[in-house]
């Protein structure tokens, strides 16, 4: 039937949904972009370390998409934002879920 692609699922939390949508529309659009590579390859981007670890970092110019791919093949999104202040945010998150 199919080519044999393994189609697998995007999970954005209501937090990050609605930072994209607030976006300006050529970030968004840059973003949306993003998360569709990401779904085609889910592992692109870079593999983050230490407390990081297990999650993957996909550039999009001073923008970072943070993401995990979970056993069941959905992809994650943790946070995204600028280069800047995303890992901290990331490292927030992955603490609260963790606690």
């Amino acid at each position: 039937m199919g080519s044999g692609a393994v189609i697998h699922k995007l999970r954005i939390p209501d937090d990050v949904a609605h930072l994209i949508r607030n976006l300006h529309p050529r970030l968004k659009s840059k973003v949306r972009a993003g998360l569709q590579a990401i779904v085609e390859v889910p592992t692109c981007g870079k593999p983050l370390k230490e407390e990081l670890s297990g999650l993957r970092s996909f550039r999009l110019g001073r923008f970072r998409i943070a993401c995990r791919l979970a056993e069941d093949g959905t992809i994650e999104v943790v946070t995204i934002g600028p280069r800047r202040y995303v890992y901290q945010e990331t490292y927030r998150h992955v603490r609260r879920e963790n606690d």
